[in-house]
């Protein structure tokens, strides 16, 4: 199969500011890509090698070949790594093209995630009639994980994580997105913010919490109209790509299967994940090699 993906790397907010990292831990280069980069690009790996190169290591080692990566106006960073890096036959084996995601006027940053998605598919027109998979660019997912999207037998997926595999801090699991499912798996809804309450009655039903690290498979077609019509978030201001989610469900009941999946997702959200993701990559990418 000749895998198609979305990466999401277009947001202003995926800068990372380190006002306060006064203590010497994170090197100072990592502290100028942060406040320069996009946070997908810090020289986080040996030999100066970005975050965002494991992703597509991982990419790569489970079989995909088309990548679309969702860049912000402002922002060159990303595609100027990666051409250069595609001249010197690194990542040879995928073709990678780039959307970019603008500004509209009156605002200072995109239109969220759906807006990001539904740019990316405008750039693949000759995408029409087939899936793909979305994910952000600024979490690591397993091989595992983007081998089960990949192979999947239906249109629309996702991995619903187990909550009790990510190794975050409590407080910040308990933002994370919750799924709700029916008894044969397919997606119900998706709580942004949910309550203890709604949290505990999600585990009471499941015997698990799963939640959204947001990498789905979605069928071109379907999605399509949706991160269309989908409205901005009246808290938040975004079109958020879950919300589209959500709509297609609504109309399409039992369109999007989960699978549940118990691993941790490194995540390069603050400066307090700098050294955690740092020290993951060192353990995980020993020999690191995307050629």
């Amino acid at each position: 199969m000749n895998g198609k993906l979305v990466i999401l790397a277009g947001g202003i907010s995926s800068r990372m500011k380190l006002p306060d990292a006064s203590d010497g831990l994170i090197d100072e280069k990592l502290l100028d890509d942060a406040d320069s980069k996009s946070k997908t690009m810090i020289r986080i790996g040996d030999n100066d090698r970005p975050f965002l190169d494991y992703l597509l290591f991982n990419v790569c080692k489970v079989g995909y070949k088309e990548i679309v990566i969702v860049v912000g106006e402002k922002d060159s960073s990303i595609k100027d790594y990666y051409n250069k890096l595609r001249s010197e036959n690194d990542f040879k084996v995928l073709e990678i093209t780039y959307a970019v995601q603008p500004i509209p006027g009156g605002r200072e940053k995109p239109l969220g995630t759906a807006d990001a998605l539904l740019w990316g598919l405008k750039s693949k027109p000759e995408w029409k009639g087939s899936t793909f998979i979305v994910c952000n660019s600024d979490n690591l997912y397993s091989q595992r994980a983007l081998k089960l999207l990949l192979n999947s037998p239906y249109q629309n997926a996702m991995i619903d994580y187990d909550r009790r595999g990510l190794e975050f801090e409590k407080k910040r699991i308990e933002k994370f997105a919750v799924t709700i499912k029916d008894k044969e798996g397919f997606l119900i809804d998706i709580i942004e913010k949910p309550s203890n309450e709604e949290i505990q009655k999600v585990e009471d039903a499941d015997g698990f919490i799963g939640v959204s690290m947001n990498i789905f498979r979605l069928n071109f077609d379907i999605i399509f109209s949706f991160l269309e019509n989908v409205p901005i978030h009246p808290v938040r201001k975004e079109k958020e790509l879950p919300s589209a989610i959500k709509m297609m469900i609504d109309r399409f009941p039992k369109s999007l299967f989960t699978y549940r999946l118990n691993e941790h997702v490194p995540d390069l959200t603050s400066k307090n994940d700098i050294l955690k993701v740092k020290k993951y990559i060192e353990e995980e990418f020993p020999n690191f090699s995307a050629k």
